[in-house]
């Protein structure tokens, strides 16, 4: 479990108000603490203090894990030794910065540009200096949803045709991951190129039907977005 007392959260991204102990010297920022977490009722829909509840709840390897996954749509600089996570979503870099603050790392997340819509986190890339040998199967289904955050796709429309992807440049990489969703028995298509037109190096792979539920009960998301259509689409009650 990580060693976090309380999570930092700003309350004007999130519809939901939440309990607070303590103060803070900026107005926006509100903490929520473990007890509080700890006591929320997994059967609820998603609000922020229950998806802070299993950030909580979270090993420091499940968590290495799933930053790992995240990475795939990080840029790492060898320079300034960083590593530079962007969203339009500032949410799930709150996310990030839970996971990192409970694994001792500290991060800082600012707003690119004065009328972009777009955020961007940072960290010392020394937390993703080796990936880890993934030995437990929260672990492989940690990476996997930090992938699926980062670089998997999904319909934002509710009522459109449902689906789930993973896009990837590397094929070699994307294959792997493949590989471990159908080993914990998520059925997968095969990988395929969308458009050598377009773009011949991208590959991409879909879960099948047959694995939706599976997948949205065994991997899921930390991406407030993502999970809350999960979560409408499947109902949050399988993983109470």
């Amino acid at each position: 479990m990580l060693e976090t007392p309380s999570i930092p959260c700003y309350s004007r991204f999130w519809p939901e108000q939440f309990s607070v102990r303590g103060s803070s010297e900026n107005a926006g920022v509100r903490t929520i603490s473990r007890e509080v977490a700890e006591s929320l009722n997994q059967a609820a829909p998603l609000t922020p203090q229950r998806l802070h509840a299993e950030l909580l709840e979270t090993s420091a390897s499940g968590a290495r894990a799933y930053l790992h996954g995240a990475a795939h749509d990080a840029t790492i600089s060898s320079r300034h030794q960083t590593v530079r996570f962007g969203q339009s979503d500032v949410r799930w870099l709150f996310v990030l910065n839970v996971l990192l603050g409970g694994l001792g790392r500290r991060s800082w997340t600012y707003r690119e540009g004065r009328s972009r819509s777009f955020w961007v986190l940072e960290t010392s890339a020394a937390v993703l200096a080796e990936r880890p040998e993934f030995s437990s199967q929260e672990e492989r289904f940690a990476y996997a949803r930090g992938y699926f955050d980062a670089e998997g796709g999904m319909p934002r429309n509710p009522s459109a045709r449902f689906y789930l992807q993973f896009v990837q440049k590397d094929h070699g990489d994307i294959d792997e991951l493949r590989t471990m969703l159908v080993s914990e028995g998520i059925d997968c298509g095969r990988i395929h190129n969308p458009s050598r037109h377009v773009d011949p190096g991208l590959w991409r792979f879909y879960v099948l039907a047959s694995g939706h539920k599976t997948f949205a009960a065994l991997v899921s998301s930390w991406h407030p977005r993502k999970r809350s259509l999960l979560d409408a689409r499947f109902g949050f009650e399988q993983r109470g």
